[in-house]
């Protein structure tokens, strides 16, 4: 603290998303074991336990983690019936393990000491670019060369249309770009946020201002603590949803 108050407020929310090893204080390589790799374990055998140990019994009567389950299925179930259509319905155990796994990795985030995993790229782009693979190998064998009508616009005049098929190549190569920064960015700035405020609410222990400040501080940690908890569900869904999205246009790139 006197180091603080002799140097000014010391405040780093970027500290938060470091990768760190669990064991020692060595380099971080493809093999080690870091804080990334615990709370995405965590994330997993939270995803058993709700989905396969809540649901082993299958009472007639739910208990609360079956409730729970059956309305993560239920909700689920019908976006992808009613985004990606019917016979859409036989991915739906992929985009299931999607939205539920990013929901308890975004969740488990706003615990205390928590880490965010799905604060990095390297998680979110792995992801979307297992959704973007996935969806045009199926559009190629499901369609063949007809799954490029996708990017053929039949409405446009004529002589529009090779110009708009570029800008919808163009568009559809982007697509795990936006499909993971959009999540990455959404978590990563309200824990940033949450960080900052955090740093001016212990400012009444190194100055008189804190009196002033500090109140006020905790007030917008309560209050965009209470947003990133709606934003942690939102940001499942719609990373979910444009799943969804791009799985209808593999399996109807006429529409």
């Amino acid at each position: 603290m006197a180091e603080e108050a002799q140097g000014g407020l010391q405040i780093h929310p970027m500290d938060q998303f470091l990768v760190e090893p669990l064991f020692g204080d060595g380099p971080v390589s493809w093999y080690t074991p870091t804080n990334v790799t615990l709370w995405m374990a965590i994330s997993v055998l939270c995803v058993v336990l709700l989905l396969v140990i809540g649901t082993r019994g299958r009472a007639v009567v739910p208990n609360r983690i079956q409730s729970v389950a059956e309305l993560a299925y239920g909700f689920v179930y019908k976006m992808v019936e009613e985004v990606a259509g019917k016979d859409a319905l036989k991915y739906f155990p992929y985009i299931m393990t999607l939205f539920i796994f990013i929901v308890f990795s975004n969740f488990l985030g706003l615990l205390p000491t928590a880490f965010t995993t799905t604060s990095h790229l390297a998680v979110t782009a792995t992801m979307a670019l297992a959704v973007f693979i996935s969806v045009t190998v199926l559009g190629f064998v499901k369609h063949g060369m007809g799954f490029l009508r996708l990017f053929w616009i039949d409405q446009a005049p004529l002589a529009l249309r090779p110009i708009l098929a570029f800008i919808e190549v163009i568009s559809y190569f982007v697509r795990p770009v936006s499909h993971s920064i959009r999540l990455m960015g959404n978590m990563m700035a309200g824990h940033a946020v949450i960080k900052v405020f955090a740093g001016f609410a212990s400012l009444i222990l190194v100055s008189s201002i804190g009196i002033a400040v500090t109140p006020l501080s905790i007030l917008a940690i309560t209050a965009i603590y209470a947003l990133e908890t709606l934003v942690a569900f939102i940001q499942a869904y719609v990373f979910a949803i444009l799943t969804c999205v791009y799985l209808r246009d593999a399996l109807h790139p006429h529409h």
